[in-house]
């Protein structure tokens, strides 16, 4: 697997993909709204979304470097900072209290795999913060001497099954445990781990020395 830092890559998606955020707090209410398979299917939408993300930072990662090694190395350190920036912006949201996810406590609907998915899928390919984030994130483990397209691509993949076992299991809990995923200390818990580990890894790409 011709990928950089390949560790630090899994340990920052999964934090990432544990996060509560718009992704989560869709499975929470489809799951709520029409059971299990309801927020599997949505999580499936969700997810085949990232490979979209994946394919446009594969292509602006070629384009970049048809320009410049150099240029790329400025990407990868604005990336770098921009981790930084979410990690400290997650912090900042525990006080402020940005981060509510809404448990639908409405009856049962009767379930519409095409809604779901078509939900999950506009909801992960329309959001411009994943968009930015794709961009960002995965130039800092792009080895230039493969494919980044098939890195790209290969990262996306490892998000995917990382993602789908985590909202499946989340769509199975919800609804023993509604209360849990109200509760604002949980979110403000895994919102501070998450910001911490942002920075520190942030920081250290920033300061690494990746030689091109």
């Amino acid at each position: 697997m011709h990928i950089l830092n390949f560790e630090t890559f899994l340990i920052a998606i999964t934090i990432l993909t544990l996060t509560p955020g718009l992704d989560t707090a869709l499975v929470i209410r489809n799951s709520s709204r029409s059971g299990y398979i309801d927020g599997c299917v949505t999580s499936l939408g969700i997810c085949s979304g990232l490979f979209v993300h994946a394919m446009f930072s594969a292509l602006g990662i070629s384009a970049i470097l048809l320009q410049s090694a150099d240029l790329f190395q400025v990407v990868k350190w604005i990336g770098a900072a921009y981790l930084m920036w979410l990690g400290f912006t997650s912090l900042r949201s525990i006080h402020k209290g940005a981060h509510k996810i809404v448990v639908n406590e409405d009856n049962k609907k009767s379930f519409s795999a095409r809604r779901s998915l078509r939900e999950g899928f506009l909801s992960n390919v329309l959001n411009p913060k994943t968009a930015i984030f794709y961009l960002a994130f995965l130039p800092q483990f792009i080895d230039l001497n493969y494919s980044p397209v098939l890195q790209s691509f290969t990262m996306a993949s490892v998000h995917f099954l990382i993602a789908m076992m985590w909202q499946c299991s989340l769509a199975f809990a919800i609804n023993s445990a509604k209360n849990l995923f109200k509760s604002s200390a949980l979110t403000n818990w895994m919102e501070g781990i998450t910001g911490m580990v942002l920075i520190l890894l942030g920081a250290k790409l920033l300061l690494s020395d990746n030689k091109l």
